[in-house]
């Protein structure tokens, strides 16, 4: 069933009052790729009353008060997206498009979606129930960060959006817990994975500069990002606490991560694999178009790349789904009325980390002094593509599946390191799971920016290009590879982008078409040095482009 969404849906159900009222900056698509439904399911199965108000009118009353007042709390998120990302491309200038709007147009998510929802409902219900942030957008903008949309400073999006609790990362038990405790008047101040504002520090917690010291001391600043970053583990890290005006923000401990029978059990909730009929009559979306016929099979990412936003929000940890849980859902997928036997997507942040993982990590926490992958692969992580290359050849052989592809993109580098199980990984993946293209990110390919960004060597890219190529030939596909390419990451200059363009010519003989512009989103260390100009991990200067016009112009070096 669709979580109801219409005063006759609630009707239809025989409830009166809802116990938990969603509200998110997207349309409303009951998948298991979605947050805000998963979330919704979870607490169902729990024994909750939930309902969904996705993507409501801020400038009326009129779809916020549809479904009352809820008993419990308002749970507050932007959607997918955060909604600056959404709203504005890396030059600031306004998206007309919107993939998760009926009908495409991005008229329906609107700027810093979390507070202006937030005072939408206090706007309407007067000392309503607690207000209950969540999603990416109040994940990554939990304690004081950089906002680039603005060039300055801000304060937790929980004092902003003036709501009661924040729960940041993949939040599914914590949030049931979160319900269960508010059924029943218990203190959830001590619930893992949660945020709040007290007026005193907390004993035994990590104790962060200030948001006026890291205000107007830039050291203080990387200080307090650091200290942050490296207590997002869910083993080692600990308790964190930020004075902002006169009170302190409190960040809990993070959530433990999910056993994979509780995992499997999130996955083999009841989803209609749809749009609302709500929403379905104002238009398609077109993110369905790719959700709803994929699977994901894992979530976290080791990568480590210093732009990205997952290791602060999913984790460091891989956690991965059981084969019996991921061939359960491909066989549903199978029977579902649209279904036309092609799954477009079995993956995750990175396609081939699905079953590999630091058992060191898994015990003791993710190490402070280095990283899993870079700027060479750990020795302690046993890189064995086996579990994935079983996982493929059983989904292939399933009955009314045709193709199943991997659009994910891929680490040829954990590739490479594979010496049992990664060629055949890699041929097993050429020959039946690549759907025209197969996507890779080098993101550049000058050493000195691929140091800022994290990223392996172009070394690795050539010799991984030659494999693809020559394994393609020998199976008869006509495949090739698409590079996904980045400009204007600091670090990255004018002449930086001529040579990626030169290599692009002349080593991989394409004229390059995945080219982003750097965005600095909240809460990564590349967005750090954007605001900084500063390595955080040396202590050097870092030449960073904050010309518009030059940005723009590194692209164009690249395009053309």
């Amino acid at each position: 069933m669709f979580l109801p969404t219409t005063k006759s849906e609630l009707e239809t159900l025989g409830w009166n009052r809802l116990d938990i009222l969603l509200v998110t900056g997207d349309s409303y698509i009951d998948s298991p790729c979605i947050g805000i439904a998963v979330i919704g399911k979870m607490l169902l199965k729990a024994g909750f009353k939930v309902g969904v108000i996705a993507q409501p009118d801020i400038h009326s009353g009129t779809d916020i008060m549809r479904l009352g007042e809820p008993e419990l709390f308002w749970g507050v998120s932007s959607g997918c997206i955060d909604s600056m990302v959404a709203n504005y491309t890396p030059l600031k200038k306004k998206r007309k498009k919107d993939d998760y709007t009926p009908g495409g147009v991005n008229d329906r998510r609107p700027d810093r979606a979390v507070i202006v929802y937030s005072n939408l409902i206090r706007h309407y219900f007067k000392n309503t129930c607690p207000i209950v942030l969540g999603g990416i957008e109040a994940s990554l903008r939990r304690l004081a960060h950089y906002d680039f949309w603005s060039d300055k400073l801000r304060r937790s999006i929980l004092f902003d959006a003036k709501a009661d609790f924040l729960l940041y990362g993949m939040c599914e038990n914590s949030t049931v817990q979160l319900a269960e405790s508010f059924r029943v008047n218990r203190d959830v101040r001590n619930i893992k994975g949660l945020c709040y504002i007290s007026k005193q520090k907390k004993e035994g917690y990590l104790k962060l500069p200030s948001f006026d010291k890291t205000s107007k001391n830039m050291p203080a600043f990387i200080d307090m990002f650091t200290q942050f970053y490296n207590n997002n583990d869910p083993i080692s890290g600990t308790g964190l606490c930020q004075k902002q005006d006169s009170r302190y923000l409190i960040q809990n401990p993070p959530t433990p991560v999910m056993s994979q029978a509780d995992l499997d059990a999130v996955y083999d909730l009841d989803f209609e694999l749809d749009l609302h009929p709500f929403h379905k009559k104002m238009g398609e979306v077109k993110a369905l178009d790719t959700i709803k016929f994929s699977i994901c099979t894992h979530r976290g990412c080791y990568g480590g790349c210093n732009f990205c936003a997952i290791t602060v929000h999913q984790g460091r940890i891989v956690q991965w789904r059981s084969e019996t849980s991921i061939i359960k859902e491909a066989k549903a997928l199978s029977r579902h009325p649209d279904f036309k036997g092609y799954i477009f997507d079995v993956g995750g942040p990175t396609a081939n980390m699905y079953g590999i993982e630091c058992r060191k990590k898994m015990e003791q926490g993710s190490c402070r002094d280095r990283q899993c992958l870079y700027p060479k692969i750990c020795s302690q992580l046993d890189i064995d593509h086996g579990r994935q290359l079983k996982l493929l050849k059983k989904l292939r052989n399933l009955k009314g599946i045709k193709n199943t592809f991997i659009a994910s993109g891929l680490r040829y580098d954990m590739i490479f390191a594979d010496k049992k199980n990664g060629i055949p990984y890699l041929k097993e993946v050429i020959c039946h799971h690549v759907s025209g293209q197969m996507k890779v990110a080098p993101e550049h390919t000058e050493e000195h920016v691929l140091e800022k960004m994290g990223k392996q060597d172009g070394k690795s890219l050539l010799q991984f290009r030659n494999m693809f190529n020559t394994l393609t030939k020998a199976a008869g596909k006509n495949q090739y590879l698409t590079y996904y390419l980045m400009a204007a990451h600091p670090g990255c200059t004018i002449y930086d982008m001529k040579q990626l363009k030169r290599f692009a010519s002349k080593k991989l003989n394409i004229v390059p078409r995945q080219v982003q512009i750097f965005t600095p989103s909240p809460s990564t260390f590349s967005s750090l040095m954007y605001y900084s100009g500063t390595d955080p991990f040396t202590g050097e200067l870092v030449f960073v482009e904050k010309n518009f016009k030059r940005r723009e112009k590194q692209k164009s070096i690249i395009v053309k």
